[in-house]
């Protein structure tokens, strides 16, 4: 960029950038262009709002500008009818919807209106967020259905191992996610690459 004259200060000085400006350049010109603001902080990774609002170079009145601008283009692009007030049976239902996401062993990921592939089985659904604190709970399940394998096995249902077998695996799958998330911490590669010496 040095040879181009795009990156020199006032003075005709080459600027120097670090991987680090790239991130404050990315965050500052997708807020701009209005992205929320919500959006950035996770894909910069910050766990605080406030260390990404930090890091752009931008007024805040600058981002509700933007947002608002991002929000009319959105909403020029689909039916108005999708923009009414929703009836209160409507509204019941969208707000019975996340009262029913909590079940014993975590929350319910799944989005409005859209159906239970297995039945209700969380446990040997993806879209299960198992909670931490029930992690004695989902181990006494895990064990209980390796006894109930052994019992099926012995017994010769041979229709009942293959289905405690999948919740079985599906047990194992919660108690893996919530060892996970207990000793790791969320990171995000932009995949800026590292300098190297220009030849």
């Amino acid at each position: 960029m040095n040879r181009s004259g795009l990156a020199t200060a006032v003075t005709g000085e080459p600027l120097h950038y670090t991987p680090h400006d790239f991130r404050r350049m990315f965050i500052t010109d997708a807020i701009v262009n209005g992205l929320p603001p919500h959006i950035a902080q996770v894909i910069a990774g910050h766990r605080d709002i406030n260390v990404t609002l930090g890091y752009k170079a931008v007024y805040p009145e600058e981002t509700i500008t933007a947002h608002l601008a991002f929000l009319a283009r959105r909403r020029s692009l689909r039916p108005g009818e999708e923009y009414r007030t929703p009836t209160d049976t409507e509204w019941d239902e969208f707000l019975g919807h996340f009262e029913r996401r909590k079940v014993s062993t975590g929350t319910c990921a799944r989005a409005f209106a859209t159906p239970c592939i297995h039945e209700h089985a969380c446990i040997r659904c993806s879209m299960l967020w198992p909670d931490p604190d029930q992690r004695d709970r989902l181990v006494e399940i895990r064990d209980n259905l390796h006894a109930r394998i052994a019992e099926a096995e012995r017994e010769g249902w041979i229709g009942e191992i293959e289905g405690l077998q999948v919740s079985l695996a599906g047990a194992n799958d919660k108690l893996a996610q919530i060892t996970k998330s207990a000793t790791s911490t969320p990171v995000v590669d932009l995949g800026i690459p590292a300098p190297r010496e220009q030849a």
